[in-house]
């Protein structure tokens, strides 16, 4: 599998999806190879791969290399690229990322290998092609890139269509993005997706075969300190470290961008004007100027009026604060207007919290009947649907009760037995 999104200096789901995936294969028996393209040194002393390994930033090559790299490829690519073995010694101290790493047997990497790639699609219309050592049986490439590994059958998750379905909610080159998704879907030995609904859209606009498309939708397991946290241990975050009340606020939490709806969450909140206070926990990324500008102005007119806070916003919390400001909310608010499956969602219910979420995308079909669904696009309904949360004990119980149930059918040992599946349809096996 590639480490395109292991590879970012933030996680992603898509990063959180790679990672589950490297155990699960592990799980299954597998020799997992991961191909990097970012985290890449080569020559120096062997400590310097290690280190561009677990710190992407801090071994950099000159610029005149990257220069006359960048010069030579339009020349090289159409022969395509070679992979070379990174040795992990285990010299660098790596506790504080353990948690983060994917499993891995073997590291393979070739310098610049995504940037490369995208530009050699541009200009050639072809993926490019990477030989690795002794290549695996198969290639899982975690997102749509342009490349293709020699001897391998290449599977490509297709995670979404949003940049084509919600065009104005993504910063992508909607030409490129079409060219890259129908070459993918063209030449792919198989196609991997997390939903019916991203399933049913790739069938839609691209036309692919149902025999060459498997949904296998996603899992997550929460780290172990996040599951052993007792609800005493989570109450001591969210009271005394944050000054919440325990079940006293709603909290949103993921990136803040279009697609994730903030600003009509906020217009909800404010206009339901619940008992309990909105939390968002999330850094800003593209398109959000909007949302981020109203809440620096929310907050200097809160400190100035002395009015009761109604929204609380932090862009980053450690991760066993996260967890336990999840178990201790009223509800998790996710009105996405699209996702290909929704981890925030999966998360909240797998931890026994209530969850308002969206009749958009694919998140019906994860949250079953365990989730109070709203019309993302109404803001009255919204509103509406806070109003009931904050109000309705009853209610609340229930959807905490049936969450973990809901979330449970997306598990790991379900995800493993969806992979054996479309693996064995690839390697024409016999799934055991």
């Amino acid at each position: 599998m590639d480490g395109y999104n292991l590879a970012l200096p933030r996680g992603t789901g898509v990063a959180t999806y790679a990672r589950t995936l490297s155990h699960c294969l592990h799980d299954l028996g597998c020799k997992v190879d991961i191909l990097y393209g970012r985290r890449v040194h080569l020559g120096d002393a062997p400590i310097l791969h290690e280190i561009a390994f677990l710190d992407p930033d801090g071994v950099k090559p000159p610029r005149w290399r990257r220069r006359l790299r960048q010069f030579a490829e339009a020349f090289t690519s159409p022969f395509g690229r070679k992979a070379q073995v990174i040795t992990i010694e285990g010299q660098v101290i790596a506790r504080d990322v353990a948690a983060t790493l994917p499993y891995f047997d073997r590291i393979t990497a070739v310098p610049d290998l995504i940037h490369t790639a995208m530009r050699h699609f541009k200009r050639w219309g072809t993926f490019l092609e990477v030989r690795v050592p002794d290549p695996p049986a198969i290639m899982h490439w975690t997102y749509p890139l342009p490349i293709r590994v020699a001897g391998a059958r290449n599977i490509y998750t297709l995670h979404d269509l949003v940049p084509l379905r919600l065009p104005f909610a993504t910063l992508d080159d909607k030409k490129y993005y079409y060219k890259l998704i129908r070459k993918c879907v063209e030449t792919a030995g198989h196609i991997c997706t997390i939903s019916q609904r991203s399933k049913a859209d790739i069938k839609a606009l691209f036309a692919i075969d149902d025999s060459r498309i498997s949904n296998t939708y996603q899992s997550v397991a929460l780290p172990a300190a996040t599951a052993g946290q007792t609800e005493a241990e989570s109450r001591q975050y969210v009271e005394r470290v944050y000054g919440f009340g325990w079940k006293g606020y709603f909290l949103f939490f993921g990136a803040i961008e279009p697609k994730k709806n903030v600003a009509r969450l906020i217009e909800a909140v404010l206009k339901a004007r619940p008992g309990r206070p909105l939390v968002i926990i999330g850094d800003a990324a593209w398109k959000a100027a909007e949302e981020v500008t109203f809440i620096a102005d929310y907050e200097r007119e809160v400190q100035a009026t002395g009015a009761p806070r109604r929204i609380h916003k932090f862009s980053y919390v450690p991760a066993p604060h996260l967890a336990a400001l999840v178990k201790g909310a009223r509800a998790v608010l996710f009105p996405s207007l699209y996702e290909g499956f929704g981890l925030p969602v999966l998360e909240a219910m797998l931890m026994g919290t209530p969850v308002l979420t969206s009749t958009e995308g694919a998140m019906p079909e994860i949250a079953g009947d365990a989730t109070l669904l709203v019309d993302p696009y109404d803001v009255d309904a919204i509103a509406a649907a806070v109003t009931r949360l904050d109000a309705d004990d009853v209610l609340v119980a229930d959807l905490a009760q049936r969450g973990p149930g809901q979330a449970a059918k997306f598990g790991i040992p379900s995800y493993l037995a969806r992979l054996e599946e479309m693996y064995a349809k690839v390697l024409d096996l016999d799934p055991v």
